[in-house]
């Protein structure tokens, strides 16, 4: 890191942190493929070598971006999962979550939807292996839901989760932060749809309760 600390003298962030940010914006804005390396390093104010110091190509700057994305939504989701409350209760908490998460790294998100299929092959079976270890964590939700009598039991639970993560990643095609509804509106939404979808057959209750707080 002293390198890239030497080259830009004030700048208290790692040096890995601001080339992840710039390649983030860049890849976001000009998509992956129309990024050069050289835009990468010009905007962090480093330069090749200095990269190549932390990052051998590119395309580890693409993996890092979503793995980090990916990684904070991860530890986030074992804390909810894992905590207090009913199965319903900690599923619309982690629907939640992740809805605000990836409303607060839209750029992240973009560059996910935009060009992980861009990624060399061991790398796209990194991220599908994180991705299905996720996907995982929220079907076990769904899974205690229906031993306990509250979801339904005649749709897999699987097709639930990736009906969820299919609307999920679309976020980043529409959603903007000065658009008319925030990320908790939108979470909200999320909930209601996701969860009315999964209730038992019959079950008409209006989500969220009179008087429960999201």
């Amino acid at each position: 890191m002293a390198q890239g600390t030497a080259e830009v003298p004030g700048r208290a962030r790692p040096l890995p942190e601001r080339l992840l940010e710039a390649a983030t914006r860049l890849f976001a804005g000009n998509g992956y493929e129309n990024t050069s390396v050289q835009e990468i390093v010009a905007a962090a104010g480093v330069t090749k070598g200095a990269m190549y110091h932390y990052f051998a190509a590119k395309d580890d700057l693409l993996y890092e971006i979503y793995h980090r994305l990916l990684a904070l939504q991860t530890e986030r989701l074992e804390r909810i999962a894992g905590g207090p409350g009913t199965p319903e209760e900690r599923l619309r908490d982690a629907v939640l979550d992740v809805i605000e998460t990836s409303c607060a790294h839209l750029d992240e998100l973009t560059v996910f939807f935009r060009s992980m299929h861009l990624l060399p092959e061991d790398k796209r079976r990194a991220v599908r292996a994180e991705r299905r270890r996720y996907h995982e964590r929220f079907r076990a939700l769904v899974e205690e839901g229906r031993r306990d009598g509250t979801f339904r039991t005649d749709a897999p639970a699987d097709l639930a989760v990736n009906f969820l993560f299919g609307a999920v990643h679309q976020i980043s095609t529409w959603w903007h932060p000065d658009g008319a509804l925030g990320p908790r509106d939108v979470g909200r939404h999320y909930v209601a749809l996701f969860l009315d979808g999964l209730r038992r057959a019959g079950d008409t209750g209006v989500w969220p309760p009179s008087g429960a707080a999201l």
